[in-house]
C-alpha cells in the first residue's frame, strides 16, 4: 500500500489524537517539509507570491524548505531546482518573543491544537535564524498590524 499523503487521526476527546498526531508528524517531518518545498517551487514558478506559516524551529527544517531534500544534508552542487528558493526568493519572518509573553498568549487561546505545556520543548529546540539566512526578526510585543507593517516595509 502506498503511503497516504494525509493522515486523519480521529477519536473521542481525550483518546490521544493530538499526542499521537504530534508523534506521527515528528517521524514524518522531512518528507512533509520536502512536500512543502515542492509546493513552494511550483507556486513560485507560476509567478505566485506565497505566505507559509510553519514553525521551522531548526535551521535544517528551513534549509529543507529552501532546498528540498538536499537541505537535509550538507550543501552540495545540486541542480538548479535545489537552489530555486535560495537567496532573495524566500524571506524568513522570525516572530520572536519571551517564553512568558508567548505562554500567556497560549493560555488565552481557546480550541487550539497545541497544549501550552509543549511550549517549553519548542523553545528548547529553537534555532533562531542567523546569517547567512535571509531573515528579518520581529518582536511579538508589537500589535499584529505593526508586525504586518514591519514585514511589508522589509519587502520594499
Amino acid at each position: 500500500m502506498e503511503a497516504p499523503a494525509v493522515l486523519l487521526v480521529m477519536g473521542v476527546s481525550g483518546c490521544g489524537k493530538s499526542t499521537v498526531g504530534e508523534l506521527l508528524a515528528s517521524k514524518d517531518r522531512i518528507p512533509w517539509l520536502c512536500s512543502l518545498h515542492d509546493i513552494l517551487l511550483r507556486d513560485v514558478a507560476l509567478g505566485q507570491h506565497v505566505v507559509l506559516a510553519c514553525s521551522a524551529l531548526k535551521k535544517m527544517y528551513r534549509d529543507i524548505l529552501i532546498r528540498g531534500n538536499g537541505g537535509a544534508h550538507a550543501p552540495s552542487e545540486e541542480p538548479a531546482k535545489e537552489e530555486a528558493l535560495a537567496g532573495a526568493k524566500l524571506l524568513v519572518v522570525y516572530l520572536c518573543g519571551s517564553f512568558e509573553i508567548i505562554s500567556g498568549r497560549l493560555l488565552q487561546r481557546k480550541g487550539h491544537f497545541m497544549p501550552p505545556e509543549l511550549l517549553q520543548s519548542q523553545f528548547s529546540i529553537l534555532e533562531p535564524p542567523t546569517a547567512p539566512e535571509n531573515f528579518i526578526q520581529i518582536s511579538v510585543d508589537k500589535s499584529v498590524p505593526e508586525i504586518a507593517a514591519a514585514v511589508m516595509e522589509a519587502l520594499k
